[in-house]
Order: structure tokens, then sequence, then C-alpha cells
């Protein structure tokens, strides 16, 4: 039977940042059960991870919500890479995704998530986005993870945000992002996703891809600070390689809080 664990990402303690459930497999499995368990764990993402045998990769790695399976989650890339290195197993990680290749390597207690980046081009904000928020927002743009990215005018908007969920899950987009300049970070986010299943995610790695370059692009530096401004918070390190632009390198911490056997 198979064993899991469940971890919170993108921080150094329990009971915050953002918990995934973590499944290390050896046999093939089927979209349903990995979606029914998923499901069964409700969480924001749980992770399947399976041992390949691939030049490039080492790890098949996927990622569900309780309600679908997505193609991009930093989270539980990090917690998934966070258990593994408690069971021995040498890093680098690299997984293969279904956005590609993706590495995780080891810096003391830290983990970079080595990510596409998917910086947003300007959009037209659509029909109700204002008044679903309560904020009128500053910019507006459609990230590479097909999320929108919202700019609101301070952090104190983005702590305070109270959206109309049911208007954001009818907007056709992965999730939308909230984001300002921060005072203690550079940057604050939230980050809100109904219509797969997540009202509000704690913390958000894919939505850094977005993140990333939009505050390097404002700020004119490449190694940001991020603070994910949720009921439970995390906090995140940012790197755009000078020698890689399309990437991001996203560092964070995670804390084991569970594990056990599915008796499935």
């Amino acid at each position: 039977m198979p064993q899991f664990h469940v971890v919170d990402a993108f921080t150094d303690r329990p009971l915050a940042g953002n918990p995934a459930a973590v499944l290390i497999l050896d046999e093939p499995y089927t979209d349903e059960w990995a979606q029914g368990v998923a499901a069964e764990f409700n969480l924001s993402e749980t992770a399947f991870a399976r041992r390949i045998e691939d030049p490039e990769s080492d790890y098949e790695l996927r990622w569900f919500t309780p309600k679908v399976e997505v193609a991009l989650c930093g989270h539980a890339t990090l917690a998934t890479a966070h258990v593994l290195a408690g069971t021995g197993a040498p890093g680098p990680y690299r997984f293969s995704t279904r956005s590609g290749v993706l590495t995780v390597t080891r810096d003391g207690g830290r983990m970079w998530l080595d990510f596409p980046a998917r910086p947003a081009k300007e959009a037209e904000a659509p029909d109700g986005l204002a008044a679903a928020l309560g904020a009128e927002p500053v910019w507006v743009g459609r990230g590479g993870t097909d999320d929108l990215l919202v700019e609101v005018a301070d952090e104190a908007t983005v702590r305070a945000l109270s959206p109309d969920l049911a208007v954001l899950a009818a907007i056709p987009a992965r999730g939308v992002i909230v984001t300002a300049r921060g005072t203690d970070t550079d940057m604050v986010s939230r980050f809100f996703a109904p219509g797969v299943g997540v009202p509000e995610d704690p913390v958000t790695g894919s939505a850094h891809t977005v993140l990333a370059p939009f505050w390097a692009e404002r700020l004119g530096r490449t190694e940001l600070t991020a603070h994910q401004a949720s009921a439970r918070g995390g906090d995140l390190e940012l790197r755009l390689p000078a020698d890689a632009p399309d990437r991001v390198l996203i560092g964070g911490s995670a804390v084991t809080v569970s594990h056990g056997t599915l008796r499935l």
C-alpha cells in the first residue's frame, strides 16, 4: 500500500506555508485513481512521483487539485523534493512533467526550483474583475500559466481582499494573482483559483514564475524577496539567472507534518 507525506512548503515551521500531499510510487496508476486520492486529501495540490528510466529525468511528477490535473505546481514540487531528500535520495532531483523537465537542488536547508519564466503580457481586464476583487486594478496582464496578473495600489489592498469567488471562478483563467509592492519584502501577492477547486492557494510557486519577471522589470533587479499574504502565509526567494533569461529560480523551505499509509 502506498505511503504518503503531508508537507508544509515555503515555510520553516509547521502549520504555515502551503500544505501538499506527496506520494512516491513504484508502480503505474490511473488518472481516475490519482484524482480520487487528490479529492480525498482535499489540499490545493497532491503530487504523485514515480521513478522512471530516462536520460534527462529521474522521476515522473504530476499534480492534481481536488478537481483537475494541473500543468505546473511549485509548492508540491518543493514538497516532493523535500520528501525525497528525507528518504536519503541524492539530488539534484530531475522531474519529467507537463511543463518539461524541472530540477530541484538543495542548498543547506533551502530547496531551489528551476522553473520556466512565464511573464505576463498586458491585457484588458475582464468585465466584473474590479467588482469581484473589491479593488481597482492598476495593471492587468495574462501570464504564461494562464493566470490573470492584477497589480493593485499597495500591500494593504492585497491583504484586505475578500473577493467574490463565484465571479472569479467564471473568469476564463486558471486563477487570479493579485500583487503589489511590499513593505518588508519586494512584493506581496495572493492567489485565487476557485475555477480549479482552490478558492485561495496559501503559497503558489507557479504564480511566481509570472511575478518574478514582472517585478524584476519594475524594480530593476534580478534577485527578489516575496511574501504570499494568505492566512497561512509563506516566503520565497526569487532569482532570474543572467545566463538563462527564460528561467526563474524559486527558493524555499519545507516541513513534514504527517506521514502514513493509504489503505487503497
